[in-house]
């Protein structure tokens, strides 16, 4: 809060002056997400101001420097036993926006020992008070007297000394008086409870008090995280973890995973979600830095297709952006989470190798996870191929069970084609996997290097048609009639009619027509619309003959079989359009408007000619 200096002849340099009621508001609409941050804040200076006394006393016992929090509804105080401050360490901190203490007294050489890195802290008191009070000694001097500093929301502070008994001993105080309009973030209950979320897993002592009379403070991180205490067996850790993640994440875990990254002083535990998560949806984890809860929606630690877990993760090395709500972008952070990247990798391997059960439960939920994993992981594709489930002709089954059944595995483009085709290449024999969901296709395709075996090709038209077995030359002959009204009912479909045997009997009708080959169909339709000019040359150019979709008719069953024995060319056309569009609702692709409207008119006019003939 640097004050403006006075008037300087022109071209000489002027100070800053700062609006610091406008400078709070900035803070709270765009650099913090809440006030709630002003205990956070306040909870980081004080254990950094541990951190530096450990400096100056390493030989201290454990638990000699702590942290005490009170707030009685009136006022809410948060003292520390960390190195404090001098009257010089006042003036020039305090009172000056941006500078931070640890930049001072050999102290930056030592930043990495400090969770904040901006200086800029202590301004978020402001969201929830109009007064600062600081009383501070420090304890690099032994009989440094005590200082204390006022700051107010309009700019202003004032500092005066006084005698060390106002504080006989080292450590700073810091009081607010909060806004009448702030009690949510202020009352005793929710300073205790902000105390726990923010402070849950530091290091230091801290305890909380509420004023009452005759109670005792209590402690607000009673225990050390789990991962950080010893148990007598593994089994009682793992479910010890378990509990952990369960407290947190309100879910009871799959699996936990225990993240140990020394390099960067990381632990924690990943908790694998018991149910499947849409995909692509990435949850949130939560991270500490040094003790301190930095965030509890920091995606950017685990990479995208791991959204089958949930980290709590403390970590020595991670760098926090300015709002010290999320970690900042840098080679660091990249290398961890391509190394926790790896630990979820190798838990997988190891569920593969040992755990089949477990590994069965973990698939059966998020198969899709590991499946878009196993697209990019030669390892995790070696290892899970064979054991991710899979849409078939067979059912959902594994490729593993699917390719010992079918020498040849075809593979469908899309889930329509697949819909289509699926009854009758299973009454044919024919091993058909569903290629049209996310990742499915490419996989199969790759079956063959775990595998060599096994061979897989895409499915087309032809492949199916091929087995579909043609009816005797007599029976085609006397059907020519009826087939060539159909070919002209449903010529403006670009739809070919054929009449076949094929299994199973209850199907009148199968369509055959993909995607590729109706996008084609429409960029040639759109050619012919635009002949002439430039663009009917540039898609004259590109036309090529259009594939035509095929409705082939099932001799074998009986509605067929009195459909093309009809002589009324109306009737039979209307059929035929019947058949056509009863086939494209099997399909389940999405119907054209044209096909809609023959779908109605075709009913109406079947309905209309049964009730002729009844009346």
């Amino acid at each position: 809060m640097t004050l403006p200096r006075p008037a300087s002849p022109d071209g000489a340099d002027r100070a800053f002056q700062v609006d610091l009621r406008g400078l709070v508001d900035l803070l709270s609409h765009h650099l913090y997400s809440s006030p709630r941050v002003y205990l956070r804040e306040l909870l980081q200076n004080a254990v950094d101001a541990l951190t530096a006394r450990r400096g100056l006393e390493p030989d201290a016992p454990d638990g000699a420097f702590g942290i005490r929090l009170f707030a009685d509804g009136s006022v809410v105080r948060v003292e520390d036993d960390g190195v404090g401050l001098s009257e010089a360490d006042v003036h020039t901190f305090l009172a000056t926006i941006g500078r931070s203490s640890k930049r001072a007294d050999g102290i930056a050489e030592q930043r990495g020992d400090f969770i904040g890195q901006f200086g800029i802290g202590l301004l978020s008191c402001f969201l929830v008070a109009d007064e600062i009070h600081v009383l501070s000694r420090s304890a690099r001097t032994p009989d440094a007297p005590a200082v204390e500093w006022r700051g107010h929301g309009d700019g202003s502070y004032s500092v005066r000394t006084l005698p060390a008994s106002a504080r006989p001993l080292p450590g700073t105080t810091v009081t607010l008086t909060p806004r009448s309009d702030t009690g949510e973030w202020t009352r005793p209950a929710q300073v205790h409870a902000l105390g726990r979320h923010f402070g849950s897993l530091l290091r230091h002592p801290v305890t909380f008090s509420d004023g009452t009379a005759g109670a005792a403070a209590v402690s607000v991180n009673p225990e050390p995280a789990p991962w950080a205490r010893t148990f007598p067996t593994p089994g009682s850790r793992s479910r010890a973890l378990a509990a952990y993640g369960e407290e947190v994440f309100g879910f009871a875990p799959l699996d936990t995973i225990e993240l140990d990254l020394p390099a960067v002083g990381l632990k924690g535990i990943a908790c694998v979600l018991p149910e499947a998560v849409p995909a692509g949806r990435r949850h949130g984890h939560r991270v500490h830095v040094k003790g301190m809860l930095l965030s509890e929606q920091a995606d950017e630690i685990l990479p995208e297709w791991a959204f089958f877990v949930r980290c709590v993760i403390d970590a020595e090395s991670l760098r926090p952006t300015a709002s010290r709500e999320s970690l900042y972008e840098d080679d660091t952070l990249a290398a961890v989470r391509d190394a926790l990247a790896e630990r979820l990798r190798a838990w997988i391997a190891r569920a593969a190798a040992s755990d089949p059960e477990l590994l069965g439960r973990f698939l059966q939920a998020h198969h899709l996870a590991v499946k878009s994993l196993a697209v990019h992981d030669d390892e995790i594709l070696r290892l899970l191929l064979p054991w991710l489930p899979f849409e078939t002709t067979d059912g959902h089954t594994t490729l593993d069970e699917f390719a010992r059944t079918h020498r040849t595995v075809l593979v469908t483009s899309s889930v329509e084609e697949f819909r289509q085709v699926a009854a009758i290449a299973s009454a044919a024999g024919l091993g058909v996997v569903n290629g049209g969901y996310t990742y499915d296709r490419e996989l199969v395709h790759r079956l063959p290097e775990i595998r060599p075996e096994a061979s897989v090709a895409d499915l087309d038209p032809a492949t199916l048609t091929a087995h579909l077995d043609p009816v005797d030359r007599e029976t085609e002959l006397a059907a020519s009639a009826y087939l060539a009204l159909a070919r002209d009912a449903l010529a403006v479909f670009d739809c070919d009619v054929a009449l076949r045997t094929f299994h199973p009997a209850s199907a009148p009708a199968l369509l055959v027509d993909s995607r590729e080959a109706r996008h084609e169909r429409t960029r040639s339709q759109l050619a012919r619309e635009q002949e002439g000019g430039l663009w009917g040359d540039i898609l004259g150019a590109l036309r090529q003959e259009a594939p035509r979709a095929q409705l082939i008719l099932n001799q074998l069953n009986p509605l067929v079989r009195t459909a093309v024995a009809i002589d009324e060319p109306e009737l039979a056309r209307t059929s035929a359009e019947a058949l056509y569009g009863q086939a494209a609702l099997l399909s389940r692709r999405p119907l054209r408007p044209a096909e809609s409207s023959l779908i109605n008119r075709s009913f109406l006019d079947l309905l209309a000619h049964a009730l002729r003939k009844d009346s």
